[in-house]
């Protein structure tokens, strides 16, 4: 079977003063076109929502957690259907839902840099989260040995970056810390979508009694995404940024960051890691 997330190519490597011709593994980036179809029976409209520069594979999935965590749907039954074509994918929504249609319209922020307001975004998010998970469940701590073992799983299970080095993922354990899911892109924000549109797709949210893990660093938008999902615990291999923790602070989220090599940091809801101060 061919992997559509991976290509070979010829290269030019050195090393000393001998040189060679070897194949190497690239990931794949490709754009896929997100589409949507709505409206009434005998009056659907179809529009282009956004591009993103993706990894190939589980596209469906893709698009359900952008959709889902960008607050325009928010079960899996408003979905109809979904079909894809040439890096293309229309999601058709159901005809009795009801399109905001100046979200829309609205350009969807992507990067940390992209001028949005910190305190307008998170509160935005909070009002659209609260809507769809209202209650919080209940209260649990995780033994820090636990946290440790998760970088070695997520590596594990990492076919495509073992394979050629350029990619992010996100993976959800349970409170054991045992792996049950693992998403891989080039984009980090695409990675965590395809991971919560696994789970919305099956109704299987809020996400509150698991452990995410990030492979790189945690922003903003990895926070927002997963705050949408009812994820409590946010883990990072890497830094978080300021906006994140703030939002990791607004929502009830333990954020961690610098998990690897048998340490980490807490930046908030350090009562979610059962501890003892030294």
């Amino acid at each position: 079977m061919v992997n559509q997330s991976i290509k070979e190519i010829n290269i030019l490597r050195f090393k000393g003063r001998d040189a060679s011709t070897v194949s190497d593994l690239l990931a794949v980036e490709e754009p896929l076109d997100i589409r949507l179809e709505y409206g009434p029976a005998g009056h659907r409209t179809v529009k282009n929502l956004s591009v993103t520069m993706r990894t190939p594979g589980t596209d469906e999935d893709l698009a359900a957690g952008f959709l889902f965590t960008e607050g325009i749907v928010q079960r899996a039954s408003d979905i109809e259907g979904m079909r894809g074509f040439a890096n293309t994918i229309t999601v058709a929504l159901s005809p009795d839902l009801a399109v905001d249609l100046q979200k829309l319209e609205r350009h969807f922020y992507t990067s940390s840099s992209c001028g949005v307001c910190g305190k307008t975004s998170i509160d935005a998010v909070k009002t659209a989260a609260h809507c769809i998970f209202s209650g919080k469940g209940e209260d649990w701590a995780i033994n820090p040995e636990v946290m440790y073992s998760l970088p070695d799983a997520l590596r594990h299970a990492q076919d495509t970056f073992e394979a050629t080095g350029g990619l992010h993922a996100s993976a959800l354990f349970d409170r054991a810390g045992r792996l049950l899911a693992a998403r891989e892109d080039v984009g980090r924000h695409n990675a965590l979508d395809k991971l919560i549109g696994h789970y919305f797709r099956q109704n299987a949210l809020p996400l509150d009694q698991h452990i995410l893990l990030l492979s790189g660093r945690a922003s903003f938008e990895l926070l927002q995404k997963a705050a949408m999902a009812g994820i409590r615990v946010v883990c990072a291999v890497g830094a978080p940024s300021s906006l994140a923790v703030e939002t990791a602070e607004a929502f009830g989220i333990a954020l961690i960051g610098f998990l690897r090599e048998g340490r980490f940091n807490v930046y908030s809801n350090p009562e979610c890691i059962a501890h003892q101060l030294v």
